[in-house]
């Protein structure tokens, strides 16, 4: 527990100090924002501080605060550790800056940002890569709420042969069409606030519950601290991979840019971007706790069960009971269902933003999002037909995921050495995170299947390469200063 509560005490007070640097280092002043000198009444539609910074956390926060938690915690209390660290350092400050780099460009989203920082070879890769990894997001999206769905709530087999799995996808595919297609303010500023309500309940209720039914959490010591996973897998670079929304994510990056389009002033950039990536944080030290709590309680988790999803259920209905552990269930779905209906709707936003598509027409925005939709659903049905589609589905996606992390810190980079500002506040975290996902591809039986050794070579390696380059064009930047787009 003493781990568990350092923990806590690093990720609010670190966020609180480290959170106020950033947004001394950015400068965020007066000027008028996109949301007010653009306004289209669709996707730049100026809304409050406390809807904005509501739809922003449930955007960010999908089933990755609570199942890489779930998984990540199998390398021991270290990862209370590891979590408020890379939350404050890394992932709080890649959601804020994301966020207000794309206030300082007109509401840009984030391949028109690559773009302008980092150069249209670059913007080439980032776009067709993102939009994919998106796409898949998406369908992962639905898969997993409405799993559980069918087995938590209905309580029946999430088997490809009942029809009751298909309705409820159907019913999420419904709303992520109708989320996509309408204004920003018309679904998703509609229903978000009572989305909000069910996570926050859910949250403080399991939160709460550690303490209440003393879970016991094991202790760091000289012989954990370095991880101890029961498979023997390296800290490095698999607990970074597994634990990646709950301390970086690339996706978030998209997200930030998308509520850039709605925030009314600059000063609110701090509580809206970086604030709710530290309560992610906190959702994902919840169930980092949790499932430690409940792998610690005999009985209660079955070894197949370990790391999987059932592990959400176990914990809510023996913390909080029948009635209280469906709240908690229904704000785990709620999670998912909010990242996917915006994760598509931000595809439909860089499609028609590199094509020039005139989005305030309903034909043009019903034409891209069918468009967007038919792959998805291509994507959902092999998942579900295939034993290990969706394995395979969601390995491909954590490493993607921190992939486009790094393209995000390196754009950050650039744009704070041209305006120069403390661009060691990205440069750093984007080489660390560079170095996690070639040593992983480089290691992985999904990737290249060297040994880690040589992976854990060839990660550095690349991570020195990629911070040369990014320096590099800062520089090249700064010498043109007519060229920084600030």
């Amino acid at each position: 527990m003493t781990a568990f509560l350092i923990g806590l005490v690093m990720l609010l007070v670190g966020g609180m100090v480290y959170g106020k640097y950033c947004e001394k280092v950015f400068g965020p002043d007066d000027r008028p924002t996109p949301a007010i000198t653009l306004e289209d009444g669709v996707d730049f539609v100026p809304m409050k501080k406390m809807k904005n910074a509501l739809i922003e956390l449930l955007n960010i926060a999908g089933t990755g605060p609570i199942l890489g938690p779930i998984q990540g915690i199998l390398f021991g209390p270290i990862a209370f550790i590891l979590i408020p660290i890379g939350c404050v350092l890394g992932g709080a400050m890649h959601d804020y800056m994301s966020g207000m780099i794309s206030l300082r460009n007109n509401g840009e989203q984030m391949p028109g940002i690559v773009k302008k920082y980092l150069g249209k070879g670059v913007y080439n890769v980032y776009n067709v890569f993102l939009c994919f990894l998106m796409i898949l997001v998406g369908a992962v999206f639905i898969y997993t709420p409405g799993d559980l769905v069918v087995t938590q709530i209905l309580h029946q087999e999430s088997a490809i042969s009942n029809p009751v799995v298909w309705i409820v996808y159907g019913a999420i595919f419904a709303y992520y069409l109708a989320a996509t297609l309408f204004p920003i303010d018309k679904i998703i500023g509609k229903v978000y606030p009572i989305f909000g309500i069910i996570l926050l309940l859910s949250a403080i209720g399991v939160g709460i519950g550690i303490f209440v039914k003393g879970y016991p959490l094991t202790p760091l010591s000289a012989e954990n601290w370095m991880g101890s996973h029961p498979q023997g897998l390296p800290i490095l670079p698999i607990f970074f991979v597994t634990v990646a929304c709950g301390i970086v994510s690339g996706f978030h990056s998209t997200q930030a840019t998308l509520i850039a389009r709605s925030v009314t002033n600059e000063r609110e950039g701090k509580f809206t971007f970086y604030d709710m990536m530290i309560l992610e944080g906190l959702i994902a030290m919840i169930w980092s706790a949790a499932a430690m709590g409940v792998y610690n309680t005999p009985g209660l988790v079955a070894p197949e069960q370990v790391g999987s999803p059932d592990v959400i259920g176990i914990v809510a209905n023996d913390l909080l009971g029948k009635v209280g552990g469906l709240i908690a269930i229904l704000g785990v779905i709620v999670l998912p269902i909010t990242s996917g209906d915006t994760a598509l709707r931000s595809v439909r936003l860089m499609i028609g933003d590199a094509l020039h598509i005139d989005q305030t027409k309903k034909r043009n925005r019903f034409t891209l999002s069918a468009c967007i939709f038919v792959p998805v659903a291509a994507i959902l049905i092999f998942a579900k037909s295939n034993a290990e589609g969706f394995n395979v589905l969601w390995r491909y996606f954590a490493w993607a995921n921190q992939t486009i992390a790094c393209f995000a810190f390196a754009m950050i980079t650039v744009y704070l050495l041209s305006d120069k500002k403390n661009y060691i506040i990205s440069l750093i975290p984007g080489m660390f995170y560079v170095f996690i996902i070639s040593a992983y591809i480089l290691n992985a039986q999904i990737g290249f299947r060297l040994p880690m050794s040589i992976a854990y070579v060839g990660g550095v390696l690349l991570a020195i390469v990629y911070a040369a380059l990014v320096v590099r064009t800062g520089k090249k930047r700064l010498a043109d200063g007519g060229k920084r787009l600030a």
